[in-house]
């Protein structure tokens, strides 16, 4: 690195010289407070300047600015690194003096010096080319037209402001003034050299540079990775072209989500969730994963960009709900494609199967090796994932497919070349990943709270029955389409004639029972109505269900379980499974139901629920355990003990890390809450697993107690957030189920 003292100025003003911002640095985000902070900075040196008092005239101190060089024929190219942000404050800031002067001789100075350079190859010789979405405003402003609505215009217009109003308070300021505070404003820019022995990788100095600022987040670094390895005119064509339209403009917010599901999908292995939101240690671990998959791959970066480029198309279809292009030629099958996708990502909300579905599409779109995956079979795949997990929602099963359901990427092949079918697959899988056959669904249906139970699926079930049983589609996503109960939710004197003497029981059992609900188009218009009055209301329906209903003379206990069988049979009949798999057991009991699991899983909470834990495991030891309250204590009690991790550190982060600042507590002040709430002495224990009013537990004004009264989920989220806190490594603390 080659460090100059220099000013904002003198950077600005070098001979020959452009500026261009690669596509991969943020656009520019320095709002009123940053802009008027600048100001004030510029308004102290040049008050400085006029107080014949001060000898030594002020000057400050502008952070710092990271320039690549790069040849370009006779000209200079200076690739900003880092420092952006000051680069355009400082050219906003002269455009708007040069746009309120009038001397014309003044503005041109600024115009050739500052924003223009006849060597630059940029559009109009503009001197500094802004990133793609600052481009367009950036530019108009330097050829003094109108810029379109947005963060520079709005700094320019605050810019425009400041100046007036100095001119109005402070006439003694002029414009030469201002031209001289920009020659004390020093910065200290920090030339990269490229020479390969010299080890200034510009991609490690931006994470570097950017390490202490706002965290960058996965699509920021797999675009930055790729984009630098490129000089700037491949960075500018390939990003403005091709990276910025086809993956950023339509994947978003997604953007991160699908690199992760592309990295998952290629190497057929769980990968860590990563969030744009709350960026932390697993961006990082994701993208060093990233990093040596394409080094590992692709012979250049541009390769892989290109590959990137062909999988965003198809990740859109997963998580657009309503996709516009066409996937298939045919009209048909067109429609059905869209359906099952939207039917697995959008009404049951899968995010386990996003990888395996992303590597149908591209054996689909266009094989592999060779190997194409054809539309029918595509249909039948989507068809059985659609029934994997609508049954498994059935039974309130969802747990280990994120981390397993990744695993059959590998499988994939097979697939396209019909050496294996999505249902032999499915129901290979270990117990807790398997497809229930038609007796658990029934059995499950015949007495499941299904309206509650399965609100999230309940409309889409019911719609897609209907559809199955009518032949046409129904818009059950539609608000104006409903569930009605038959038998209300609150009972009249006719209704209770209607079910007969035990009327209170049937109405208790029955309520939420699938025996007792339809889709209606009427939106609560028959609620309470007696039977007879609901019949007549729904044969104005044009829906099947309506058939079932009308057809009957009363609605009691017989006629709820004669409607519920008929709602199961169609259920099965809609979510069908092979002829052989309705019966049997449809697991493997070659395969080891995975037993250990972190608190940092992404599904950690939900193994938790409903088990009972058997061993804590922390580092190399092992500890026994039969309940979720000790393991807690134990994990507390460890690291309390231990001389690499900060217990401190916990009890003075409490509210942050449990959400309440009592969970662990002294008995001074566990006592005062007691007076007030006597409920609290059943709800904390000592640290050696002791009630507070135990034999054992002597009550000392300095004992530790800890709140044991809680969950598995909310034991897994407090010891999760333990971890993320001390910088635990995932596998450091593991649970060993009984």
């Amino acid at each position: 690195m080659k460090p100059i003292s220099s000013s904002i100025s003198d950077v600005l003003t070098r001979n020959a010289t452009s500026f261009f911002i690669p596509p991969f640095q943020r656009a520019y985000a320095w709002g009123r407070l940053e802009i008027e902070r600048y100001f004030n900075d510029v308004l102290r040196i040049v008050r400085s300047e006029l107080n014949p008092q001060e000898q030594d005239k002020l000057e400050h101190f502008f952070g710092t600015i990271v320039l690549r060089e790069e040849r370009d024929g006779f000209a200079n190219k200076s690739i900003v690194v880092d420092g952006q942000q000051r680069l355009t404050t400082t050219l906003l800031f002269l455009i708007a003096l040069r746009d309120i002067e009038t001397d014309s001789t003044f503005k041109d100075k600024i115009t050739n010096r500052y924003l223009r350079n006849e060597d630059s190859d940029f559009d109009d010789k503009i001197k500094l080319k802004q990133v793609t979405k600052d481009w367009d405003a950036y530019r108009a402003l330097v050829n003094e037209e109108e810029p379109n609505t947005g963060i520079i215009k709005a700094a320019y217009q605050t810019f425009i402001r400041l100046i007036n109003d100095t001119l109005r308070t402070s006439p003694e300021i002029k414009f030469s003034h201002y031209t001289l505070a920009l020659q004390r404003m020093n910065v200290a820019v920090i030339f990269l050299d490229e020479r390969p022995y010299k080890g200034e990788d510009p991609q490690i100095i931006f994470e570097t540079l950017n390490s202490l600022g706002k965290a960058l987040t996965l699509a920021d670094l797999v675009r930055n990775f790729i984009l630098l390895s490129l000089d700037s005119k491949k960075q500018s064509n390939l990003y403005e072209t091709k990276w910025q339209p086809i993956i950023e403009m339509q994947l978003n917010e997604d953007t991160s989500k699908f690199y992760r599901d592309y990295l998952q999908y290629k190497t057929a292995s769980s990968i860590k969730v990563v969030s744009d939101e709350k960026v932390d240690s697993n961006t990082k671990e994701v993208y060093q994963l990233f990093k040596e998959y394409v080094n590992d791959n692709f012979s250049n970066r541009e390769d892989f960009a290109n590959d990137a480029i062909c999988f965003a198309p198809w990740y859109r279809w997963i998580i657009t709900e309503d996709v516009k292009e066409q996937i298939s030629s045919s009209p048909i099958n067109d429609i059905e494609i869209k359906e099952l996708l939207r039917n697995i990502f959008h009404d049951i909300k899968s995010e386990a199967f996003k990888p395996f579905v992303l590597g149908l599409l591209e054996y689909y779109q266009k094989g592999v090796e060779g190997i194409k995956l054809n539309e029918e079979r595509l249909i039948d795949i989507l068809k059985d994932i659609r029934t994997y997990l609508i049954r498994r929602r059935i039974l309130g099963l969802a747990q280990g497919e994120n981390k397993n359901i990744v695993l059959l990427c590998d499988k994939i092949a097979d697939l396209a070349n019909s050496n294996t079918t999505m249902m032999e697959l499915l129901s290979n899988m270990f117990y807790k990943l398997r497809i229930p056959n038609d007796n658990e669904v029934s059995n499950q249906l015949k007495t499941m709270n299904f309206y509650e139970g399965s609100k999230k699926y309940a409309k889409f079930i019911l719609g897609k029955i209907e559809e199955n049983n009518a032949k046409v589609s129904v818009d059950f996503r539609n608000p104006k389409i409903s569930i009605e109960h038959v038998m209300p939710q609150n009972i009249s004197d006719s209704w209770r004639n209607e079910l007969g003497e035990l009327h209170e029981e049937i109405h208790k059992q029955y309520l939420h029972n699938i025996g007792n609900l339809i889709l209606t188009e009427f939106n609560g218009e028959i609620g309470n109505k007696p039977f007879g009055l609901k019949k007549e209301k729904l044969n104005n329906s044009s829906l099947y269900y309506r058939i079932d209903i009308i057809t009957r003379k009363t609605w009691n206990k017989s006629d709820i379980e004669n409607h519920r069988d008929n709602m199961t049979r169609w259920f099965l009949d809609t979510f069908p499974l092979p002829e052989r798999n309705k019966t049997i057991d449809n697991w493997s009991t070659k395969s080891i139901d995975t037993t250990i699991f972190s608190p940092l899983d992404e599904e950690a909470g939900e193994i938790a629920e409903g088990n009972k834990p058997k061993e804590l495991k922390i580092g190399s030891e092992y500890f026994k355990t039969g309940s979720w309250q000790y393991l807690f204590i134990k994990l507390l009690k460890w690291i309390k003990n231990s001389n690499v991790y900060d217990y401190d550190v916990i009890v003075s982060n409490q509210d942050r890390l449990f959400g309440n600042s009592d969970i662990i507590i002294t008995w001074r002040n566990l006592k005062r809450k007691i007076e007030e709430n006597d409920s609290l002495k059943k709800r904390y224990k000592t640290f050696d697993g002791n009630f507070l009013y135990s034999k054992q537990t002597i009550l000392e004004d300095n004992l530790e107690l800890v709140h044991v009264n809680a969950s598995a989920r909310t034991f897994i989220n407090r010891i999760s957030g333990i971890m993320n806190q001390l910088g635990m490594p995932e596998n450091f603390v593991e649970i060993i189920l009984k």
